[in-house]
């Protein structure tokens, strides 16, 4: 299978239920509209990830070339938030362009088999960590932001991994830091798409 033809896939296969208690017409919601990136509750959760499920099924459709960095109107790109083996801390990156703290993640390259392997050798790279392992049933989480033309929008397919024990993170070239920072703190340094990805992410873990 291509790396469009598993984007496609992931994407179909990508769950955003909503919640057991949440009334199916909230749920729904307007095909048509993006929410902001602040913070709401489980159901406009729910409704702003299956709105974004479908832009970018959406993108993915209009243009062949929607995973790559050249494609003008936009391209899908793959991150994971790395978790400690004792589930307590993720380790963030402080983006040298960006001069922000995220989770690892960048493009996609043409030697990727997946959007999958795309996140883990994003986060093998940026964090110096090997034998990470994504966590099991696909992204957690995705996020779409701005960016400066002439890419203008990241399609952020978003996973988790966790560390093996006795991990030693190495900072890369295109970090200024690399740090761990226990759960609690994550909303006190990173951005909201940060801290709903760790939500997400510990959701997922269980």
């Amino acid at each position: 299978m291509s790396l469009y033809g598993d984007a496609v896939r992931v994407l179909k296969e990508f769950p955003a239920p909503a919640p057991p208690d949440a009334p199916a017409a909230e749920a729904a919601g307007d095909p048509g509209r993006l929410r902001p990136t602040g913070f709401a509750g489980p159901a406009e959760l729910a409704e702003e990830q299956e709105e974004l499920r479908q832009a970018y099924l959406d993108h993915l459709a209009a243009h062949p070339d929607g995973l790559w960095k050249a494609c003008g109107a936009g391209h899908l790109t793959a991150s994971a938030l790395v978790v400690d083996p004792a589930r307590e801390r993720v380790l963030l990156t402080l983006h040298r362009k960006l001069g922000m703290w995220l989770q690892m993640g960048g493009h996609c390259e043409p030697g990727d088999a997946s959007l999958a392997a795309a996140g883990l050798r994003e986060a093998v790279e940026e964090s110096g960590i090997g034998g990470l392992r994504l966590l099991p049933g696909g992204p957690v989480r995705l996020d779409r932001h701005p960016i400066p033309a002439p890419c203008h929008w990241h399609f952020d397919v978003q996973y988790a991994a966790l560390a093996p024990a006795g991990s030693v993170a190495a900072i890369s070239e295109e970090s200024l830091d690399l740090r761990w920072f226990g759960y609690d703190e994550v909303a006190g340094v990173a951005d909201t798409s940060v801290v709903r990805l760790l939500a997400a992410a510990r959701a997922r873990l269980g």
